[in-house]
């Protein structure tokens, strides 16, 4: 299937632009857009002082004291985004929202229309300067991913050229923090490096996710407007007995549709890349809204995007849309994914039934500890992160989520040894490695012995240490062990730890 080329449409600083629209904070001073803390869009004049992206809230007005922090509001990023969509509609047909402040369409029929891709970016980004008072910027590419990093150059790649284009460009552009960071700890820093791995290993080794991303490293964004159309019976709506004209009230519905959709694609194994907002209005209006995602849709990512759009329809500053009295959620686009197949016996009928029958059978003749199941509870060991429960009890995972300090990162390994394996680990002429008490290593790590082998194997490469220190406060409970990783050189890589100074392997990578 051949790249469909894509003109992606893209205004700068479009949260803190959002809020001048709305909420009239002046764009051209020092303004700085936070989410979680940390800067997530700073004005050009915030830039000038110092202040980028990721900065915590007290180090950017450490660089600038007379910042204006504002929250970020994925809503009123919508409220002022939507005069925008309607702009660019006013020029071509078939727009695609991928976020608050940028949208994509099919670059064949506007560049047919007004005699080329060049001619046809200048008329979009004039009518939307004329209509809306608005700076945007356009890029043209073979896909969707591609043009849009190209509208952040403000370029056209010609038509066959976008891997070339694309090859220099910082494994960042991919947008996927974990995986970004997993990928430059192993020497990728190029989306033509990470495009170079062979495609089979990158599915076996980080998963679907990746694979997705890795086709878009090399250029081959082969998801077009309508990449599937998926089975009729997957849309949901829901229909309101008084109409709906308060954003908090429609957030519920939002929710519980966003819930109903995910569910239905999960029993089919699939997931939604491509989704069609609709709504009818008291008066009869129909407005219809579709989003993009070059990732998949989450059931929170769902819901955000169907709350955004509904607060841009409902409290846009230029919206005539009056009570909603219906909407539907329609997945325009899908992809297989083997993430959401069902589980081992199915998610429902008869073979699920005679699994939990046999299940309970044996409980009954040993015992409810006799069959359990494992769930994933917060913790800093991979080891001690798995808590076994027995087999019908509520599986409720503690703190899984939290960021727990200390944790050793990512990927986690694939075997996890029940009792650690007692290990050798010492420096190039033979002297065990020790830890001293602010961290220091007493010499490199340079071989490494397990268990009873007889012979050392050499570390090529190592990371740590990570320090440890658990109920310091309680006698006779504390724990405190140094973490590390290690490669060896017959290409086996463990979790490591030195604790009282010996050493252990606890767990083996793949």
């Amino acid at each position: 299937m051949r790249t469909v080329r894509t003109i992606v449409v893209w205004c700068p600083d479009w949260p803190v632009i959002a809020a001048e629209i709305v909420d009239g904070y002046p764009a051209h001073e020092a303004v700085a857009v936070m989410h979680a803390n940390r800067v997530l869009v700073a004005s050009p004049a915030a830039r000038e002082e110092g202040v980028r992206r990721g900065l915590r809230k007290r180090e950017a007005q450490g660089r600038c004291p007379h910042l204006i922090v504002l929250e970020h509001d994925p809503g009123r990023d919508m409220r002022a985004f939507e005069p925008v969509l309607a702009a660019v509609e006013h020029i071509a047909a078939g727009v695609e929202t991928l976020r608050p402040g940028a949208c994509a369409l099919g670059a064949r029929g506007p560049a047919r229309y007004h005699g080329g891709e060049a001619a046809a970016a200048e008329r979009i980004v004039e009518h939307i300067a004329q209509q809306c008072d608005v700076e945007a910027q356009v890029g043209i590419a073979d896909g969707t991913f591609a043009a849009g990093l190209a509208a952040r150059a403000g370029v056209i790649v010609p038509d066959g050229e976008t891997a070339q284009f694309l090859e220099g460009l910082s494994i960042g552009a991919l947008g996927r923090p974990s995986l970004v960071d997993l990928l430059r700890r192993l020497g990728i820093h190029t989306l033509g490096e990470f495009a170079a791995l062979p495609g089979a290993d990158v599915l076996e080794r980080f998963g679907f996710d990746a694979a997705l991303a890795h086709r878009l490293a090399g250029g081959r964004d082969e998801r077009p407007l309508a990449p599937r159309r998926p089975p009729v019976d997957l849309d949901v709506s829901e229909a309101f007995d008084e109409p709906v004209d308060r954003v908090d009230a429609a957030a519920f519905a939002a929710r519980a549709l966003a819930e109903r959709l995910h569910e239905r694609l999960g029993a089919h194994g699939l997931a939604c890349t491509r989704l069609a907002i609709e709504a009818v209005t008291e008066t009869g209006e129909e407005l219809v809204r579709t989003w993009r995602h070059d990732g998949l849709l989450s059931v929170n990512a769902i819901a955000d995007r169907l709350r955004w759009q509904l607060d841009g329809w409902l409290r846009g500053s230029r919206s005539r849309a009056a009570g909603i009295i219906r909407l539907r959620l329609v997945p325009e686009g899908v992809i297989e994914h083997l993430g959401l197949q069902p589980g081992l016996w199915g998610e429902a009928g008869d073979e699920r039934d005679r699994a939990h029958r046999a299940f309970s059978r044996v409980q009954g003749l040993l015992g409810p500890d006799a069959v359990l199941t494992a769930v994933l509870d917060g913790g800093r060991a991979d080891r001690s992160r798995i808590r076994l429960v027995a087999w019908g009890d509520e599986r409720v995972a503690q703190g899984a989520e939290a960021p727990w300090p200390g944790r050793v990162p990512g990927p986690s390994p694939a075997t996890v040894y029940a009792e650690p394996l007692p290990a050798e680990v010492v420096d190039i002429e033979g002297q065990p490695v020790r830890v001293g008490g602010r961290l220091e290593l007493s010499a490199v790590p340079a071989k490494a012995r397990i268990g009873g082998e007889e012979h050392f194997v050499g570390i090529v490469g190592w990371a740590g240490p990570w320090p440890v220190d658990e109920r310091w406060w309680a006698e006779g409970e504390s724990w405190r062990v140094a973490r590390f990783q290690l490669q060896l050189a017959d290409d086996r890589a463990f979790s490591a730890v030195l604790r009282n100074g010996a050493w252990f392997m606890e767990a083996l990578y793949d």
